[in-house]
């Protein structure tokens, strides 16, 4: 299993390369899978209705991890010890960081900028 960050879903939507390519491999193979926030972003960003369209036919074959106990419990360790470090990312991040955490599953994403801040967290970065 691995979890979809926003950004290369946004890019698999644009037919951006290589994530488009990546996203779309990993999703014929059924095992990609995005967060619950992933989700909020893509819809929020979806600005006319045939991107709604596009954003809702890909979320309809995409398994949609949520925010539970233990990942929110993830994501607030996370948070505080990135405080602690003065290396702070955003709430929507940390928590899928803690997602992902949980799920023992690695986060591909283009922001290695962030994610690779946590430690335990496994980071794939599309090329």
């Amino acid at each position: 299993m691995i979890i979809a960050d926003t950004d290369v879903l946004i890019d698999f939507l644009a037919g951006q390369e290589p994530s488009a390519s990546l996203v779309g491999h990993e999703l014929g193979r059924g095992n990609l899978r995005t967060t619950v926030i992933s989700r909020f972003e893509l819809l929020v960003g979806a600005h006319t209705a045939q991107q709604e369209e596009a954003v809702r036919d890909l979320l309809g074959a995409l398994p949609v991890l949520v925010v539970d106990a233990a990942s929110s419990d993830k994501a607030a360790s996370v948070h505080r010890e990135l405080e602690r470090a003065g290396q702070t990312i955003g709430m929507a991040d940390c928590l899928i960081a803690g997602v992902s955490l949980v799920a023992g599953a690695p986060l591909l994403t283009r922001n290695v900028r962030h994610f690779t801040r946590i430690r335990e967290l496994e980071v794939i970065e599309p090329t």
